[in-house]
């Protein structure tokens, strides 16, 4: 397997409750999508909803070094494919329940939530993306004042 898939399973192994499925084919479709200059700084798998109870929309969620990609692997074909760059990036929400956590990407055009993560894992996630984005921004601005 490829990189995505040993990030995914590091943070699997480190963050035990996060609920998640048929991670090998997700993370296949994130390799799939990668650009020839673009690496995988950071991946964990997430249920793409706002609902605790909703244990079957399970996403991988890949920081690359451009963008972030969240991937799913439909069961019989297809999959769907969500492209979040610096530039759509607004904010990053994070809420602790009682047994998991989620983590809202609020974007310019649409609010990505992900749900039923160990609560352990995100303070790790949320200070990554953020940190990652906010760098990138930087990027952004300095090429509009160019």
């Amino acid at each position: 397997m490829g990189k995505c898939y040993e990030l995914v399973s590091e943070f699997k192994k480190k963050y035990p409750m996060t609920i998640a499925f048929r991670l090998p084919k997700h993370c296949k479709i994130i390799e799939k999508h990668l650009n020839p200059d673009e690496k995988i700084l950071y991946a964990f798998p997430a249920q793409k909803n706002s609902n605790v109870f909703e244990i079957f929309y399970t996403n991988v969620v890949a920081l690359t070094n451009k963008r972030i990609l969240i991937a799913t692997k439909r069961v019989l074909w297809g999959y769907f494919l969500i492209t979040i760059t610096p530039d759509m990036f607004n904010d990053l929400t994070v809420r602790k329940g009682l047994i998991f956590g989620s983590v809202l990407i609020d974007t310019v055009k649409e609010r990505v939530a992900l749900s039923n993560l160990d609560p352990n894992s995100l303070p790790e996630i949320e200070s990554i993306i953020t940190e990652y984005m906010m760098e990138e921004k930087k990027k952004y601005i300095d090429n509009s004042n160019n």
